[in-house]
């Protein structure tokens, strides 16, 4: 945080320790034991490696005496050793080291121009010829080395999520979730630093920040337990629960592969997604509403949208949706004014109120129920909690405010600090487990995937991504490319010679899991009348006329690139089974006529749950496995006793 009394500038940094550095560590943790641990405001830079530690919290076994006697003397001599190319000694050759804050905060006028590898040259632009009219020289290090770093400045943009922008800040509890969750960072005024990113999700890096589109709203929460990466959205609900659906989404979002055109001159493709998977219409009627263009980032709420677990100290656990509440409040922009904002409003808009003063910030709030009320939901009101495209009701489960977060420090390096900045949602605390939604389980691999991808094997070893917890991490991941942290000499195996230190568990996962036992099965969901209520509630109950009318003519303009009519008749009689008034009013709008609702409809998306006839109930006419239950893969306490008894 800026202005903390401690942050990364402050504590030591770690290295690639040889033995005699875990040694000498352990001694300074021994002489610091039973210390506080983040005894100031947070700040993001604090190191992961803060030597203040307290061993009996975290069980760790103190050295008996005589052996942190042999340690010292050992760590003594080596002080005395002539130097290394590992150990620095003041006053030679090699004093002022390559360190990443000193080198983020240090002005220009403080630093001496040279080539990567530290020789100094006189002057950027010079290159050597071979005399003053003759061709350049392959010699010239200097020259072969700027340009071959430029030719490869450019890391893969992010697949989705490109455009975006983000800022620093602290997270601090307001009211202890300890009676749900045993996660450290929900304990009484406990304070953590973080990193937000905020994006929108089709467009490519240099797309309008005014898009109509989702946002993204991502969390790196740095925790005394790990990193907690809270990867969510504007809206609550999402296109989809089929997670094999998101690839063949997310390229009728990118640019027609033919013409490389956007939405913008053919949404064609995107509607017909759309008109073939009706159980994306509840996010449809949010985008396509005033808030598919928020005003900026910090008008906006932000939604885990997933279905979370969170796990007590006796092991107790609840079901749990996740809510970040604008304490600027949500504003929006209409779709005619949006074309008169700068490419890069939000950015400049976030960054300009960060650098006054005007600190943005977030209640942090959570829905919870229990395994059996998530049961009684399915079964009384059909809502799955498994499910990204419901939503669970505020009158029977009331937000609860856990605590806040401001965002006070703008990033000094775009690309340090935002462009490699990597959340994986499968970064999860002790307390905090992930439910069994299909979507999100899918997400616990493709984030960190795409990461090794995109940044590189090694990618949590940077500043930004690194953990900041008060104890040496180890563990056997070793080399890769662009390995720094590789943890020196020390076994990369399970060694019993130089045993590595081990925590006993917090969480038993024997308990806060499900027992699942059965046969592999092939699934695909199907749609139901329940798709359509909370769309329907949204239309005829929370907006009012003004919106629905901004609605109409938002999605009508965004159809009139349409070049199949058929696509926008089914697509009509899914917005029918909404509402008739809605249906009617659009296609007045269109000029088309849509479909007398899905009954009689063939999806190549979704099995058709609302239909009679067999020949179009299937997706594709693809025959649904014999194992196909009915509850749409909701937790339901009849199949949990069926599937146990197999």
């Amino acid at each position: 945080m800026a202005g903390s009394g401690v942050g990364w500038r402050a504590i030591k940094k770690d290295r690639n320790a040889d033995v005699g550095g875990v040694l000498e560590a352990q001694i300074k943790i021994e002489a610091k034991a039973n210390s506080a641990y983040f005894n100031t405001a947070p700040s993001w830079q604090q190191h992961s490696h803060d030597e203040r530690i307290d061993c009996d919290s975290l069980g760790m076994l103190p050295l008996p005496s005589q052996i942190i006697s042999t340690i010292s003397s050992t760590v003594q001599k080596s002080l005395n050793m002539a130097p290394s190319a590992s150990h620095h000694v003041a006053g030679n050759a090699g004093e002022v080291k390559l360190d990443y804050m000193e080198d983020r905060d240090a002005k220009a006028q403080d630093t001496i121009y040279t080539t990567a590898s530290g020789a100094p040259v006189p002057h950027p632009y010079e290159a050597q010829r071979a005399g003053e009219n003759g061709p350049l020289l392959l010699q010239d290090h200097h020259l072969i080395d700027l340009i071959s770093h430029f030719d490869r400045e450019r890391i893969p943009e992010r697949v989705v999520h490109a455009k975006g922008g983000g800022a620093h800040g602290v997270y601090k509890t307001t009211a202890p979730l300890d009676d749900l969750c045993m996660a450290d960072l929900f304990g009484a005024d406990k304070e953590v630093p973080i990193t937000v990113r905020f994006s929108t999700v089709g467009g490519e890096s240099g797309s309008h920040d005014c898009a109509r589109d989702p946002r993204g709203f991502s969390v790196k929460f740095r925790t005394a337990e790990g990193n907690w990466d809270v990867v969510a959205n504007n809206t609550p609900v999402f296109f989809l629960r089929d997670a094999a659906k998101f690839p063949h989404f997310i390229h009728t979002q990118k640019r027609n592969p033919a013409t490389h055109l956007t939405h913008a001159d053919d949404a064609t493709v995107f509607w017909d997604y759309l008109s073939q998977n009706p159980e994306s219409i509840h996010q449809v009627m949010i985008l396509m509403g005033d808030r598919g263009i928020p005003d900026g980032w910090r008008k906006m709420h932000g939604y885990y949208g997933h279905t979370l677990k969170l796990v007590n100290k006796s092991g107790e656990w609840v079901y749990a949706q996740m809510h970040m509440k604008s304490k600027q409040g949500t504003a929006f922009i209409t779709q005619e004014d949006s074309a008169n904002y700068s490419p890069d409003y939000a950015q400049k808009d976030m960054y300009t109120a960060i650098e006054k003063g005007d600190f943005p910030s977030w209640d942090v709030c959570f829905q919870t129920m229990t395994p059996k009320e998530a049961e009684d939901l399915w079964e009384k009101q059909k809502i799955n909690v498994f499910d990204m495209t419901h939503i669970w009701p505020h009158k029977q489960f009331p937000l609860r405010k856990v605590g806040e977060f401001t965002l006070n420090e703008n990033v000094e390096n775009y690309f340090a600090e935002i462009e490699q900045i990597a959340f994986n949602p499968a970064h999860m605390p002790p307390g905090i487990e992930p439910s069994a939604d299909p979507v999100l389980q899918s997400r616990l691999f493709s984030y960190p995937d795409t990461h090794r991808h995109r940044i590189g094997v090694n990618y949590q070893q940077l500043p930004i991504n690194a953990p900041r917890v008060p104890y040496r991490m180890a563990n056997f991941q070793r080399d890769g490319q662009m390995a720094f942290y590789n943890q020196g000499s020390r076994p990369a195996y399970l060694s019993s010679i130089q045993p590595i230190g081990f925590r006993e568990r917090k969480v038993d996962h024997d308990l806060v899991h499900g027992e699942f036992t059965g046969k592999a099965v092939s699934y695909l969901s199907e749609i139901r009348p329940e798709d359509f209520n909370a769309p329907r509630a949204l239309w005829e109950k929370v907006w009012d006329e003004d919106a629905r009318e901004r609605f109409i003519k938002n999605i009508s303009g965004h159809m009139s690139t349409v070049t199949v009519e058929e696509i926008l008749k089914c697509q009509i009689a899914i917005f029918r089974e909404v509402s008739e008034d809605l249906a009617s009013r659009l296609e007045k709008a269109t000029g088309v006529k849509g479909y007398e609702g899905i009954s009689n409809m063939h999806f190549n998306g979704s099995h058709n749950g609302m239909t009679k006839d067999p020949k179009v109930a299937n997706a594709n006419g693809i025959k649904k496995p014999s194992h196909f239950g009915g509850h749409n893969g909701a937790p339901t306490a009849a199949h949990q006793t069926a599937v146990s008894a197999q």
